[in-house]
């Protein structure tokens, strides 16, 4: 803002100087006339002095010689006068033009100071304001002109920076707001672009931020029934509410989704808002509600059945017949087995799924777990004729509860030779990585459809029920592995073709 002072400072002098210049331009043309009013009157006093002379001394010359006399005398009085005025008088001048041009040039220069300087220290106020920076303030001096601007320009700014705290607060709470609530949102653009997610959002789909900002909906890889949905909100342009079933991670959740759009001012259309209730542990709840006779009933009516019809038979004289007794006999006691079992498989998930449930974390080795699993389920490898293929490099130290780690090892290679048909190989892998131990169990069995794989976790589930029942299941295997990994903070995957076989991975962490 300096530069505005400094111009206006050299053009007031600039124009100060031609002034002063056409003035010495002026003075210097006049000069000549000046000079000869100053030697007609100087020639006049010669010739009165030298006529008094000349009467004094009597000297006695000719009117001619006398005027010779005379001119003479003039011309060289003139011309040394002449040379002696100019001189003197061009030296006054450039003297007076300096003096004056520098006394002007330091008052002005005081004077536009004053006048610029309220300027502009309100224009760099000003500038700042527009760059965003509204703690500037302009001076304000009562003895300034500028003070109403000065005092206006500061009032703008602490309005301003009011409006800007207001703001900030403002966003603060509502972003607060979003990344707090319990339920899933996400805003999305008029062009279909995500403007806004929060961090239940990216938790629930595994996702990162920059994954998602600014990203069009239908590419970010999110289920197809909730692309359907927010397809349906941007159609009709109405709230809409509906319950989805989606598949996340090969895990299948219950979703109540309510999508509406977003008007701004002058009712102009911005959008639409989604947000995404997680009901999967009340459709749960309720469908154990619903399903929980029914599988027991289901579940136990085979063996008590068997118990039952097998024991009317000896009671109405069967057991005269030795050979028959001892085989209904067997037939009661393997009944009765898978009855037991199937008792204390309800017995350990009942437990298992107890508010306050807790495993004994500590640190161990998997490789003495994967181990142990093999020999305790060998002799039901050994029915069906099939082999162990181990690959274990060399030991990894987890954090977990060895019984409840080999619980999981021995339900997932039980699982592996029940679906497997004979003569083949069930692989045990360890692995790790920087944050987990890995445990890989593959089978060569009969493979689980894509659409299944979300549901092999639930309790009662059979891919094949007719195998599992006939092989001794009683269909909540699964069901206690997910909550005991689910325990160690572990996770578990599982990857399956139809006809070639099924890989379970579980991963534990390390610390």
């Amino acid at each position: 803002m300096k530069s505005m002072s400094n111009r206006l400072f050299l053009t007031f002098m600039l124009l100060l100087g031609t002034i002063l210049a056409v003035l010495m331009i002026v003075i210097g043309q006049l000069f000549p006339v000046y000079i000869k009013q100053y030697n007609e009157q100087a020639n006049t006093h010669i010739q009165a002095s030298m006529s008094q002379v000349m009467d004094e001394r009597k000297i006695e010359l000719s009117q001619e010689d006398q005027e010779a006399l005379f001119a003479a005398q003039s011309m060289e009085q003139e011309d040394s006068l002449l040379t002696f005025v100019r001189a003197r008088l061009y030296i006054i001048l450039a003297i007076l033009f300096t003096i004056t041009l520098i006394l002007i040039g330091i008052i002005s220069r005081y004077m536009i100071r004053n006048f610029t300087a309220p300027i502009d220290n309100v224009t760099e106020t000003a500038l700042e304001l527009a760059k965003g920076n509204y703690r500037a303030r302009a001076h304000e001096n009562e003895y300034e002109r500028m003070i109403p601007l000065s005092h206006s320009i500061n009032i703008l700014a602490r309005n301003l920076q009011d409006i800007t705290t207001i703001r900030e607060v403002e966003e603060e709470r509502l972003k607060t707001l979003i990344e707090n609530m319990g339920s899933s949102l996400m805003m999305i653009g008029r062009e279909g672009n995500i403007s806004i997610v929060n961090r239940v959002f990216l938790e629930r789909f595994g996702m990162q931020i920059d994954e998602v900002q600014g990203k069009v909906f239908r590419t970010i890889g999110l289920p197809k029934s909730l692309e359907q949905f927010i397809d349906h909100v941007f159609l009709t342009e109405m709230p809409y509410r509906q319950q989805i079933k989606m598949e996340i991670k090969q895990e299948l959740y219950n979703k109540e989704v309510y999508g509406a759009p977003v008007i701004g001012d002058h009712g102009r259309w911005l959008g639409v808002v989604i947000v995404m209730h997680d009901i999967t542990e009340l459709v749960r709840l309720e469908q154990i509600r619903k399903d929980f006779v029914a599988n027991v009933s289901h579940e136990l009516r085979t063996p008590i059945t068997s118990i039952k019809g097998f024991s009317e038979t000896l009671l109405d004289g069967a057991y005269k017949d030795e050979k028959m007794l001892i085989s209904f006999l067997e037939i009661i006691y393997k009944e009765s087995n898978r009855l037991q079992m199937l008792i204390q498989d309800l017995l350990e998930l009942s437990k298992i799924e107890q508010h306050g449930f807790t495993v004994n974390i500590m640190p161990m080795g998997l490789q003495d777990v994967l181990i142990r699993g093999a020999e305790l389920t060998a002799p039901r490898l050994d029915e069906k004729n099939m082999s162990f293929h181990v690959d274990i490099e060399r030991d990894v130290q987890v954090m977990g509860d060895a019984n409840r780690i080999i619980q999981i090892v021995t339900n997932l290679i039980t699982n592996a030779i029940t679906y497997s048909p004979e003569n083949t190989t069930v692989s045990i892998r360890l692995k790790e990585n920087e944050t987990h131990g890995i445990i890989e169990i593959e089978d060569q069995g009969i493979g689980i459809e894509k659409h299944e794989i979300a549901r092999v976790f639930e309790r009662f589930y059979r891919v094949d029920r007719a195998r599992s029942r006939n092989s001794g299941g009683t269909g909540l295997g699964l069901a206690i592995v997910k909550h005991l990994v689910d325990a160690h903070h572990g996770r578990i995957q599982v990857e399956s073709e139809v006809g070639v076989g099924t890989k379970m991975i579980v991963t534990i962490p390390k610390n």
